[in-house]
């Protein structure tokens, strides 16, 4: 699958050439505000609040993530990328399936820094959307830091709500304090 949209970003699913630049593509963020969380007996209440200076956060390098195609358990895994128009890496999407929950997992979206603000996020998950759709998701699911205020913005406007909280997730790493909150939208 290859499309191209009005703002000349092309959009399809992942080759194997296409490791190393998703492998080197830059994750990290500048905000200006971050969610606290502030856990309750009923739940748990975000309240976002400015940070001075800004905090930027650089992600540490994960695993490779492979070639995007088929997995092994008969290809409930996939990873869509977008090229900007002189076929530089924008961004890219990798998604798995769960079928005894119909549960689309986005395991990472990323765009690159001179790429945001321009729809390509959001094309992305509209090409996870398609695959959800396509093999029977009832819902959409993420998980992302309390201090990535500006993904979080993106989620919302996409049209995610928050469904869960985990204080712990990220203890032992160096995200240490901060909280993993979940979202999900029902697939469209």
């Amino acid at each position: 699958m290859t499309t191209a949209d009005h703002t000349g970003y092309r959009y399809r699913a992942a080759l194997p050439e296409d490791a190393p630049a998703i492998d080197a593509l830059d994750s990290s963020f500048t905000t200006g505000t971050v969610f606290e969380v502030s856990v309750t007996e009923e739940g748990f209440v975000l309240r976002e609040v400015p940070v001075e200076p800004p905090l930027t956060k650089v992600f540490p390098e994960d695993e490779p993530v492979g070639d995007g195609g088929e997995d092994e358990d008969g290809g409930d895994s996939r990873t869509f990328v977008a090229q900007g128009a002189s076929g530089d890496l924008a961004g890219f999407v990798t998604v798995s399936y769960s079928g005894w929950n119909r549960r689309l997992t986005v395991e990472s979206i990323e765009v690159a820094p001179e790429h945001r603000g321009r729809g390509v996020g959001r094309a992305l998950m509209g090409l996870a959307a398609e695959f959800a759709r396509e093999r029977g998701a009832g819902h959409i699911w993420l998980e992302v830091s309390n201090v990535n205020a500006p993904a979080i913005h993106a989620y919302r406007r996409m049209g995610f709500a928050f469904c869960g909280l985990d204080t712990t997730l990220y203890d032992g790493t160096p995200s240490r304090g901060e909280q993993a909150l979940y979202m999900s939208m029902p697939c469209p």
